[in-house]
């Protein structure tokens, strides 16, 4: 049972390939009956499961819930994409997102809850690391603003330079992984060759000092929350 749960989960999972838009296109109604497939086998997993379970534990259990509400959902979604489809109106299968549940909440995937919980627990504490992060985001987004906003600078594509602030804060966002380094600082570079301390300033800052930290406490409270599950 264990391993029919997990090829039916795997093959839920799958369906977002052959799905529009899909990397491997398949004919709607073949997607459609793969899904309904497993929506009854998970039905039928969790029907034998309550089988075996005392009624009232059964209805208590969270995840047993979670498990009714996701086939409902992704039922109800399937239906109402069918029929817009025959009237030939464009929608989305919003219930792609809710397919992760079957992994997380079946009997067999404890593991992957306790990670999951693990994860949880450690949210709250990478809160104030994350937002010490977006302030110095933010405060070097404004100095940018200041510094390059009023120089009337473009770029190479003749688009004003750091003018919106939300643009800038993106812009950043995005050097704080360097995937738009040394592009994003070019006009300023051009302008004086002075400005790209600026943009050194914010990456050590940023990249090497609060990703390092963040990072670190990350790894270091998940560590101990899962320390902590497994005794």
């Amino acid at each position: 049972l264990r391993t029919a749960t997990y090829f039916f989960i795997f093959l839920n999972l799958s369906l977002a390939v052959f799905e529009e838009p899909a990397v491997y296109p398949l004919p709607f109604l073949v997607t459609s009956l793969v899904e309904v497939l497993c929506l009854l086998v998970f039905f039928g997993r969790l029907t034998h499961f309550a089988k075996v379970t005392l009624r009232n534990v059964f209805w208590k259990d969270t995840k047993n819930i979670c498990i009714i509400v996701a086939i409902l959902l992704s039922l109800t979604d399937l239906a109402i994409y069918g029929i817009l489809r025959i009237y030939n109106v464009k929608s989305i299968r919003w219930s792609r997102i809710v397919r992760p549940i079957f992994l997380i909440n079946f009997a067999e995937s404890r593991q992957i809850r306790r990670a999951f919980r693990s994860i949880r627990n450690t949210l709250p504490e990478i809160t104030y690391v994350f937002l010490l992060f977006m302030f110095s985001l933010l405060m070097f987004s404004l100095m940018a603003s200041k510094l390059f906003g009023e120089r009337n600078l473009q770029t190479a594509e003749g688009l004003p330079y750091f003018k919106n602030y939300l643009e800038i804060v993106f812009d950043l966002y995005v050097l704080v992984t360097t995937a738009n380094s040394p592009d994003v600082m070019m006009p300023a570079f051009d302008f004086s060759s002075w400005y790209a301390l600026f943009f050194i300033a914010f990456v050590i800052v940023n990249t090497y000092i609060f990703m390092s930290l963040f990072l670190a406490v990350v790894y270091n409270n998940y560590k101990k929350h899962l320390k902590v599950m497994f005794g």
